[in-house]
C-alpha cells in the first residue's frame, strides 16, 4: 500500500475505509499486513478499533463485517484461507495486538453489551465474580448507564471475536452448511489449540523486545462503590490489587495470563446469559427468558468443552515427592488442574438447565444434548488408548473418574431428570428423538457409571452433625474472583463434603435433592419404558399402514366408481414421508434404548410387559390403532389423563374428520365445480321426490333390499363415527337412504369414462353399447359385492 510514513493516523485510518469500499478482499488483506508491519504503535491505536470493527462486525449487529459464521472453505476457499492465516495467533492481526499491547494502550467496550447477568450487577455497582472485568470499570462522571470496560488490545480483540457470535446471529446465513465448517468455528479451534495447548506451554508472543511482560490493567478507582456478592468488598479488592503486579511480573504467568483470559471471555460471553441467584429462586419453565441460544452458539460451546477436557486431561501426573511438586509444577499445570471447576462448571451447569426447560420440543435439540453428553463424558478425551479387541465391547469407566463425577453430580443426575421430562413430552416414533433416547442411555449404560453416579449420591446422602454455614462452603465454590495464581484453599479430603458443597453451590442451601435411582425416578423411567414400547408398536403399524397404501396404489385405481373419500384425513405422520429405512431404525434406536434402560435401573422384561398390558398400548382387533383413551359421557367422549398422554406424544390421535353432509362439502380440487352444483340438485331433486320409496326398498329383508343398501347409505358411516370424539347428539342423528351422484363430477372419474369410450372405439364399440358393457359389468360386480357382504356381516353376528 503506498502510504509514506509521514501521514497522519485519520489520513491512514480514512485510506484504509477507501480502501475496504474499492478494492477486493485479498489485496485489502496484504494492505493491511504491510501497514501492520511499517507502521508504529502510535499510529496503528487508531485505527485498531475500526480494524476490529470491520472484521468481526459492530456491537449492534448493522456492521456485518467479514461475516466470519458464513465464510466457508468450499464455497469461498480463497477468501477462506486468507482470513485464517491473516487471524491466526502467529499471523498479521495477533501481531499488531502484541505491538499495541506493549505500549499499554486501552480501549473502551460498552457494558450494556455484555451479557444480561454481568450487564445488571455493574448497573447496580455490584462487582461481578469474574476477575476479567476487576479495574476495568469506568463509570461517567454524572452517573448513568453509560459505562464503559477499559481494556488492553488482546482483551478488545478476544472480546470482540467471542461476542459476535452472539451480536452477529441474526445476520443473513447459508443454512445448507454446517457450522463447523465456518471460518469462525475454524478460528475457536486454532485459539484454543493456541493458548491452552494439550502439549508443551503457550508460545511467547512474538514481539520486537522478548521477554517483554503484558502490562497489567490500570487499578480501577477507589471511588467507585462496589461490593462483591457476600463477601466484603475491601479485602477483596486488596487482594487482586495487590495481587496482579506479581502476576505479570513472572515471564511464566504472562503466559497464563493469556490463557487464562482467552478462557474467560469465552465463557462469560457464551455461557454468563443466565444468573445463579435467578435460577435457584425462579426454577420454572414459565420464567421469560432473556437470551434464546441458537444451534450454532451451542456447537461453539461443544467445542470447547471438548477441548477443555482434553486440555485437562493432559495434566502431567503428580510426582511422589511433596518437595519435587513446589519446585517443578509450571503454572500452565496450575491452570490445568482447575480449569473445569473453577471456570466453567457453575456458569454450563446454569446454562443446560435453561436450554433443557427453555429449548423447543424438536430435533435441534441435539446439539444441547451432544454438548452435554460431550461434559459428562471426560474419559473420551484422556490421552490413553481403549484397548484393541477382536469384538467391539462398551468400555467401562475407570474409578479414577469418580472424583470427576461425584464433583459434577447435578450434572449427570438432575439434566438426566430434565432430559426424562422432555422425552416423555416428544414423539418418540421420529427417528431424531428415538436417536436422542437411544444416545443418552447408551452413555448412562456405559460399564462402572451407574454404579458410580449411585455412589455420588449415597455420599450426598450421608447425614452430618453439623452442616456447614454457607459462608465455609463458598470456599467451594468454582467462581471465586481473582487469577486462579491467587491462594487456593487447601485440598479437603472428605468426598461427602465435596459432594454436598457442589450441590449446595449450584442449587442452593434449601434445595430438595432428587434421588436419580430413587423411586421417584424410576417412576418417570417406567413410563419411558411405556411410551418406548407404544412408540415401536405405533410406527409397525405405520410402516404396515405405508405397505398397504404403496400396494394399492395401481394403474387400475383409475377405473374405481365409488365415491373417493372427500374428508381429506390425514392419518400418518413424518414417516410416511421418511420410508422404511427410517422405520426400521427408529425401531433399532428404541429397542436399544429401552435394552439400556433395563441395564441402567435395573428393570426386567416381566415387568415392562405388565407395564405395556396395563397402558393398553396392545393393538386393536382389526391391526388398526386404537383411538385415545377416553370414557363414556353424556356430552360424548371424553379424554382421561391417558389419553391427553397418548395425543401428546402421538400414540393415539382420533380420526379428524368431516361429520357434516358430505355432498355440502366445499368442492375439491380435482371436481369440476359447475357439474357439482349440477348433480348436487338433480341429486336433491329425486331425493325429494322418492324418500319414501328409498325407505321402503332399503327396509326390505330380501336381496333387493340388500342392493339399495349398498348403494342408497354409507356402509362405513357407522365405524367413522365411533371412532370420532363426536357428541352424542350429533352423531346419533338418523341419516335417511339417499341418491349420490357428486362422484360423476370427479375429474378421475371422467377421465375413466373416456378413456373407456376411447378404448371401446379400437373394437368399433358405439358409445351406446359401451355404456350398456359398463352397466352391466357394473351390476354384475355389485351384486357379488353384496352377497359376499352380506354373508360375511351374518358370520360376524
Amino acid at each position: 500500500m503506498a502510504v509514506p510514513h509521514l501521514q497522519q493516523p485519520s489520513f491512514l485510518l480514512a485510506s484504509l475505509k477507501a480502501d475496504c469500499m474499492n478494492k477486493p478482499f485479498a489485496q485489502r488483506c496484504h494492505d493491511l499486513e504491510i501497514v501492520i508491519e511499517d507502521f508504529p504503535a502510535k499510529e496503528l491505536h487508531a485505527i485498531f478499533p475500526w480494524l476490529v470493527e470491520n472484521i468481526f462486525g459492530s456491537l449492534d449487529g448493522i456492521i456485518i463485517g467479514w461475516n466470519l459464521r458464513c465464510l466457508h472453505g468450499r464455497a469461498n476457499p480463497t477468501e477462506y484461507a486468507i482470513a485464517l492465516d491473516f487471524l491466526d495467533p502467529s499471523g498479521p492481526m495477533m501481531k499488531l495486538v502484541y505491538k499495541l499491547q506493549a505500549e499499554e494502550y486501552r480501549y473502551e467496550f460498552p457494558v450494556s453489551y455484555l451479557p444480561g447477568p454481568v450487564k445488571a450487577s455493574m448497573q447496580e455497582r455490584v462487582l461481578p465474580e469474574c476477575s476479567l472485568y476487576y479495574n476495568k470499570v469506568q463509570f461517567p462522571p454524572s452517573g448513568g448507564l453509560g459505562s464503559n470496560l477499559a481494556l488492553n488490545p488482546f482483551e478488545y480483540y478476544m472480546f470482540y471475536f467471542a461476542i459476535s457470535l452472539i451480536t452477529q446471529r441474526n445476520s443473513p446465513t447459508t443454512h445448507h452448511v454446517s457450522p463447523s465448517n465456518s471460518a469462525y468455528f475454524s478460528l475457536v479451534d486454532t485459539y484454543l489449540k493456541w493458548f491452552l495447548p494439550t502439549e508443551g506451554s503457550v508460545l511467547p508472543p512474538p514481539s520486537s523486545n522478548p521477554g517483554g511482560a503484558i502490562p497489567s490493567p490500570a487499578p480501577r478507582s477507589p471511588a467507585v462503590p462496589f461490593m462483591s456478592y457476600g463477601m466484603h468488598h475491601t479485602s477483596l479488592l486488596k487482594r487482586h490489587i495487590a495481587h496482579q503486579p506479581s502476576v505479570n511480573a513472572d515471564p511464566a504467568s504472562q503466559e497464563i495470563w493469556r490463557s487464562e483470559t482467552l478462557l474467560k471471555v469465552f465463557v462469560e460471553m457464551w455461557l454468563h446469559h443466565y444468573s445463579l441467584e435467578m435460577y435457584q429462586k425462579m426454577q420454572s419453565p414459565h420464567v421469560k427468558e432473556s437470551f434464546k441460544p441458537t444451534e450454532e452458539h451451542v456447537l461453539v460451546i461443544r467445542l470447547l468443552v471438548k477441548h477443555l477436557h482434553a486440555f485437562a486431561n493432559s495434566l502431567k501426573p503428580e510426582p511422589l515427592s511433596p518437595s519435587a511438586h513446589s519446585h517443578t509444577t509450571s503454572p500452565l499445570e496450575e491452570f490445568k488442574r482447575v480449569v473445569i471447576p473453577r471456570f466453567v462448571q457453575q456458569k454450563l451447569y446454569v446454562f443446560l438447565q435453561h436450554c433443557f426447560s427453555h429449548w423447543p420440543l424438536d430435533a435441534s435439540f441435539r446439539a444441547v444434548l451432544e454438548m452435554w453428553l460431550s461434559y459428562l463424558q471426560p474419559w473420551r478425551y484422556a490421552p490413553e488408548k481403549p484397548l484393541q479387541s477382536t469384538e467391539p465391547q462398551p468400555r467401562s469407566v475407570s474409578e479414577k473418574w469418580a472424583p470427576f463425577i461425584q464433583e459434577n453430580l447435578l450434572m449427570y443426575t438432575k439434566l438426566f431428570v430434565g432430559f426424562l421430562n422432555r422425552a416423555l413430552r416428544t414423539d418418540l416414533v421420529s427417528p431424531k428423538n428415538a436417536l436422542m433416547v437411544f444416545r443418552v442411555a447408551k452413555v448412562f449404560a456405559q460399564p462402572n457409571l451407574a454404579e458410580m453416579i449411585q455412589k455420588g449420591e449415597q455420599l450426598f446422602l450421608e447425614p452430618e452433625l453439623v452442616i456447614p454455614h454457607r459462608q465455609h462452603r463458598i470456599f467451594m465454590s468454582p467462581t471465586l474472583g481473582g487469577s486462579f495464581l491467587s491462594s487456593w484453599p487447601p485440598a479437603i479430603t472428605d468426598a461427602s463434603f465435596k459432594v454436598k458443597s457442589h450441590v449446595y453451590c449450584l442449587e442452593g442451601q434449601d434445595s430438595q435433592y432428587k434421588q436419580m435411582f430413587g423411586p421417584e425416578v424410576r417412576n418417570l423411567v417406567l413410563r419411558l419404558a411405556q411410551l418406548i414400547g407404544q412408540a415401536q408398536q405405533t410406527a409397525k403399524t405405520i410402516s404396515d399402514h405405508s405397505a398397504e397404501t404403496l400396494a394399492s396404489q395401481s394403474f387400475l385405481s383409475w377405473f374405481r366408481f365409488g365415491p373417493s373419500d372427500m374428508n381429506g384425513s390425514y392419518t400418518g405422520n413424518d414417516l410416511d414421508e421418511i420410508g422404511q429405512d427410517s422405520i426400521k431404525k427408529t425401531d433399532e434406536y428404541l429397542e436399544k434404548a429401552q435394552e439400556y434402560l433395563c441395564q441402567i435401573f435395573r428393570l426386567n422384561e416381566a415387568q415392562l410387559s405388565q407395564l405395556m398390558l396395563n397402558c393398553g398400548a396392545a393393538q386393536a382387533e382389526n391391526g388398526k390403532k386404537q383411538i385415545p383413551d377416553c370414557i363414556e359421557s353424556e356430552d360424548g367422549l371424553i379424554l382421561t389423563p391417558l389419553g391427553r398422554y397418548q395425543i401428546i406424544n402421538g400414540l393415539r390421535r382420533f380420526e379428524v374428520e368431516y361429520q357434516g353432509d358430505t355432498e355440502l362439502q366445499p368442492i375439491r380440487s380435482y371436481e369440476n365445480a359447475p357439474l357439482v352444483r349440477l348433480l348436487f340438485q338433480l341429486s336433491s331433486a329425486i331425493n325429494q321426490r322418492f324418500a319414501d320409496q328409498m325407505e321402503s326398498l332399503c327396509s326390505r329383508e330380501d336381496f333387493t333390499g340388500m342392493l339399495c343398501r349398498y348403494h342408497l347409505t354409507n356402509p362405513s358411516l357407522a365405524e367413522k363415527v365411533r371412532h370420532s370424539p363426536a357428541l352424542k347428539q350429533r352423531s346419533g342423528c338418523s341419516r335417511r337412504p339417499r341418491i349420490s351422484l357428486r362422484f360423476l363430477a370427479s375429474y378421475r372419474t371422467l377421465l375413466s369414462w373416456f378413456m373407456m369410450y376411447f378404448i371401446a372405439s379400437w373394437f368399433c364399440i358405439g358409445p351406446l353399447a359401451c355404456t350398456f358393457i359398463i352397466l352391466l359389468g357394473y351390476l354384475l360386480y355389485v351384486i357379488a359385492v353384496t352377497f359376499f357382504t352380506e354373508r360375511w356381516r351374518l358370520h360376524r353376528h
